[in-house]
């Protein structure tokens, strides 16, 4: 059983998720605005939360921000009944872990925080380090020699997961599926652009450590030793 924050401003909608949620034997409180959702992740700890975008006041994008900035480590899914590319790139670098489209299947949202919930279960170390890049994964920190290196959330885990399958090579499903949340809801271009953001981030940084293309297969990463 986990606790989930359900936060939805439709009393329908937020009586339907809430069911179906403890209907999988999750305990589960539901606000109906942004600075509730804040109070309530304050005053208790949570294993998941699942936002509703258009909120009253404060979109589902803020909120989500405000958890990170708070120190909430817990996966977040935003929900909401837009799906351009851009909302989506929007929410997934305001912190979200996935982003579900209305209208959606309880058995959908189900099976999405089981997989983000397994996904933090496994989560082992909390210091991910490759050359002269570490990564702190409870405070979402990025350093490079011990200098501060600037990633997104979204970019801060596409490099953990490259970190922690070194020396293999993902492919873009296996990114998608462990970075984005599914394989089948994101066009797998959005894993280039991504990788691009990175390189460049790590280029500046001049760290020793590379994104290669792996032809036909994905991208991996690779440690360059000094010359």
């Amino acid at each position: 059983m986990a606790t989930i924050l359900v936060v939805e401003d439709d009393p329908a909608m937020g009586d339907l998720v809430e069911r179906g949620l403890t209907g999988e034997g999750h305990a589960v409180t539901v606000v109906t605005d942004g600075v509730a959702a804040l109070v309530q992740a304050r005053s208790q700890p949570f294993d998941a939360a699942a936002i509703d975008v258009m909120l009253p006041e404060m979109s589902g994008f803020e909120v989500c921000r405000r958890l990170r900035e708070m120190g909430q480590d817990l996966p977040v899914i935003l929900i909401t009944a837009r799906d351009a590319v851009d909302d989506r790139v929007f929410g997934l670098d305001s912190g979200a872990d996935d982003y579900l489209t209305k209208p959606f299947a309880i058995a959908e949202l189900n099976a999405r925080l089981r997989a983000q919930l397994r996904r933090r279960a496994a989560g082992g170390t909390t210091v991910v380090t490759a050359g002269t890049v570490r990564l702190d994964t409870v405070a979402v920190r990025a350093s490079v020699r011990g200098r501060d290196l600037p990633l997104s959330v979204k970019e801060f885990s596409l490099l953990r997961y490259l970190i922690q399958g070194t020396p293999a090579a993902r492919t873009r499903a296996e990114v998608l599926e462990e970075v984005w949340g599914s394989a089948e809801h994101f066009d797998p271009t959005i894993v280039d652009q991504y990788v691009s953001y990175v390189r460049k981030k790590l280029q500046a940084a001049d760290a020793d450590v590379v994104i290669r293309t792996v032809r036909g297969v994905g991208y991996a990463l690779e440690v360059v030793p000094a010359s």
